[in-house]
């Protein structure tokens, strides 16, 4: 994919899709427009948002010109994507195209988005929590905190800490648009709801309450934990273990090659270009391959951020080491007993910009509600451990729900269950 001499577009032709030409062919999607380092790693990120998973692509830079191309269908048959909106979403995280290519000042850093509380009152049922999620990822708003409390006569008092990704929730249309939307959804079991913007409250919510020692080693350790082990049901979680990232210097005089194998789920582009944005990495040509028996190969050639090869023996094992934690373990997800309760704890690594994994809510509530299982309360906070940022999922399970959930059988049935939702398997 040569890309110099390459003509300047309007930064309307900077992001382009091209549909498929009928039922079931992906979507083509281009990206051509000034590079910047982490620019895969964003892209990557709101199409794992829009609920499409990425067959193939290819990403291509001489260091001031970055041409990438992917192709993406949606991970559901029934999801209905607004191409429009993503092709907008897409352009929002790309570098000017009227700006000076030659003399490009670093990227602003992206302004943050207001804060906003969803607070409603409601009857609770079972997958009240997904369909809310579900309204809320269909209007484009990102869930950043979560506090659910269920009260002994069956009620649900949600607050949904949410920001705005097309930056219009301040207006009085978009703001009734979401509570119309939601009114629908939950019908007459709904009591109250309201929308303001998030004051001093937000702070009380930010961080996780308190996690024992014991379940923070098992949820954080950068290998699968026991418990995650005596969980695994399914059978790909055996074939984690056979990821592999090598790093070649002998085939380029300028850049490092870097070749990745391991078994396919969902966001593993996402997870692999994040690694590499969050170390200052830069990717001059990629190669993403076609899934192939359930696994993906990737060739990468790469850069530090100062232009150099990666030639220290103990930097290159870093690496590698660090994108293999990645490719086997990119989500955590245990059960564990808290008292007499039983509660779903799911962890993933926050990029370093403070953007969490798009989507790990609506997957989970979609995990509980096929199983049938209610959530007694739920929250969603960040927790730092062992140098890095983490978001955290704690969901108390209701004792009254279909499984018997004090049985290891049930306990490992629903973590499986979770983690090939998240997984896409």
């Amino acid at each position: 994919m040569p890309v110099s001499g390459m003509g300047m577009p309007g930064d309307d032709d900077v992001v382009l899709i091209q549909k498929g030409k009928k039922d079931g062919d992906p979507h083509v999607i281009t990206v051509n427009c000034p590079d910047k380092t982490g620019l895969g790693c964003d892209i990557c990120r709101i199409i794992l948002d829009f609920g499409l998973y990425i067959t193939k692509g290819g990403i291509s830079t001489d260091g001031i010109w970055c041409y990438i191309v992917l192709w993406v269908i949606p991970h559901s048959n029934s999801l209905i994507v607004k191409w429009s909106n993503l092709k907008n979403r897409l352009q929002s995280v790309c570098p000017s195209c009227t700006m000076s290519i030659l003399f490009k000042p670093e990227s602003p850093r992206p302004k943050t988005s207001p804060m906003y509380l969803l607070k409603f009152f409601c009857l609770d049922r079972k997958g009240l929590l997904h369909d809310v999620t579900q309204v809320l990822c269909e209007l484009e708003l990102t869930i950043q905190k979560v506090k659910v409390t269920t009260t002994p006569d069956d009620r649900v008092l949600d607050l949904f800490f949410i920001t705005d990704n097309k930056e219009l929730l301040h207006t009085k249309e978009r703001q009734d648009e979401t509570c119309e939307q939601l009114h629908a959804v939950l019908g007459e079991s709904c009591i109250s709801c309201e929308l303001q913007v998030a004051g001093p409250e937000y702070e009380c919510h930010q961080g996780i309450s308190s996690i024992s020692p014991a379940v923070a080693e098992e949820l954080f350790r950068p290998e699968l934990s026991t418990i995650e082990s005596s969980q695994a049901l399914s059978p790909d979680m055996s074939k984690l273990k056979e990821a592999n990232a090598t790093i070649d210097n002998s085939l380029s005089p300028a850049h490092t090659l870097l070749q990745i194998h391991c078994i396919n789920h969902k966001g593993l582009l996402y997870d692999i270009l994040r690694t590499l944005k969050d170390c200052n990495i830069k990717i001059s040509y990629g190669r993403f391959s076609q899934n192939t028996k359930g696994y993906r190969d990737l060739d990468l050639f790469i850069q530090m951020k100062d232009g150099k090869k990666i030639v220290d023996p103990e930097k290159q094992s870093a690496l590698c080491s660090r994108l293999k934690m990645e490719m086997i373990h990119p989500l955590r997800v245990i059960i564990s007993n808290r008292g007499p309760d039983t509660e779903l704890l799911v962890a993933n690594p926050v990029e370093l910009s403070g953007k969490g994994r798009p989507r790990v809510f609506y997957d989970v509530t979609l995990a509980l509600k096929a199983l049938g299982i209610c959530v007694f309360s739920a929250e969603i906070g960040r927790y730092s451990m062992s140098g890095r940022e983490w978001e955290v999922y704690r969901l108390l399970l209701d004792e009254n729900c279909m499984f018997q959930l004090s049985t290891m059988v049930a306990s490992n049935l629903i973590a499986d269950k979770v983690r090939r939702t998240l997984m896409g398997w």
